[in-house]
């Protein structure tokens, strides 16, 4: 299937049924925090113009994070809120870089995440660029009650992640459309972790089952995200998208690709509560952190899946009808830049999840 017959579509299309097998929460303090967060990332951005600012606040981060991490105490909330709110600006300076300008950014971000306290030149980062301060904004407030192990874990899957960056602008560059197995590799790898203050000794995290589960998260969260994204991705001729990879190579039509990653969706939750029923005892302190764990993994699944009709990026103004009807239409590359581009923040297909917990959660494409 060529690009040309991918482009074109039809006036609508059904979503497969959401996934909504658990209860919804909100935190307490959401809407005050999300705020917060908002004007945090507003105005340590002086570069951003008039549209993307109203994109910032438009895209509603931190209502997202109100959602999955609804048990956190309030000033946690707040530097989760700041670190997703950060990753949807980072990926969309990211976005369209080649690969030594990745180099670059990438070197900078993490010169931030290994020296908290103040900029360190060294021979890969002589300079502290913006992206760098504002990290380092955040990272210092973080690892005050981070533990050595999650702190760890949060760098060395922030390396993961730039490396992901790299190999999809390489396909962006070459436009090149990825085979399913790969687009769900760099999905996993893509993930970092932080939120409920609890730092998994690396036994438990290494553990095959705990291991499985955040895979199933993972899955979950970026398998929703392809379908919700589709619309707007297709239009602005992004191609890094399960629906777009079956069409391609596995000779589905737009609905059955929809149809077949919703059932998707569906086993891998089955998968999960099957394989949450597994979890070794470790003793009681370590078995009351693994449930808490777990059902922030629970609570980032479903709360994505609603903040997807909730935010504007997807379905604009019209999610609350969207999750009601499943009726999309079909978005034209002109509709994409003058309605959708203005409403989005930043551009962001990466899976991230942990900071003092380990949640992995995606944040997907979204471009100005």
């Amino acid at each position: 299937m060529s690009h040309a017959q991918l482009k074109q579509g039809p006036a609508s299309f059904i979503l497969p049924d959401p996934v909504q097998l658990y209860k919804l929460a909100y935190h307490p303090a959401g809407d005050d925090v999300a705020k917060q967060s908002a004007q945090w990332l507003d105005a340590g951005c002086p570069g951003l113009n008039s549209k993307q600012r109203r994109a910032l606040y438009g895209l509603q981060v931190g209502e997202l994070t109100a959602f999955c991490f609804n048990t956190v105490d309030t000033g946690r909330l707040r530097i989760v809120s700041d670190f997703m709110n950060y990753l949807f600006h980072l990926d969309n300076i990211s976005d369209g870089m080649m690969t030594r300008e990745t180099d670059v950014l990438a070197n900078a971000v993490m010169n931030a995440f290994r020296y908290p306290d103040s900029f360190t030149p060294t021979e890969d980062c002589p300079e502290e660029l913006n992206p760098a301060k504002v990290a380092r904004d955040f990272w210092s407030r973080c690892v005050k009650d981070c533990g050595p192990g999650a702190q760890a874990r949060f760098k060395e899957t922030m390396g993961l992640f730039f490396a992901a960056v790299n190999i999809e602008a390489k396909a962006r560059d070459s436009n090149k459309i990825p085979d399913l197995e790969s687009y769900i590799q760099v999905n996993r790898d893509t993930s970092g972790k932080y939120a409920l203050g609890i730092d998994l000794p690396g036994f438990v995290a290494e553990d095959l089952v705990i291991q499985s589960l955040n895979e199933y998260a993972i899955d979950l969260v970026t398998w929703t995200n392809d379908i919700f994204s589709y619309n707007v991705e297709q239009a602005r001729g992004d191609t890094h998208n399960m629906i777009v990879i079956l069409m391609k190579y596995h000779n589905h039509t737009l609905e059955s690709a929809m149809d077949y990653v919703g059932k998707l969706c569906s086993e891998t939750m089955n998968n999960f509560e099957r394989r949450k029923s597994q979890v070794p005892s470790w003793g009681p302190e370590i078995d009351d952190m693994v449930a808490r764990y777990i059902q922030g993994l629970r609570n980032f699944t479903v709360g994505s899946l609603h903040w997807s009709f909730q935010t504007h990026h997807y379905f604009g103004d019209h999610g609350k009808v969207v999750k009601k009807q499943r009726l999309v239409h079909w978005l034209l590359p002109s509709e994409t830049n003058t309605n959708i581009i203005r409403l989005l923040i930043n551009r962001f297909n990466r899976s991230l999840s942990s900071m003092t917990l380990l949640l992995p959660f995606k944040i997907d494409h979204i471009s100005f």
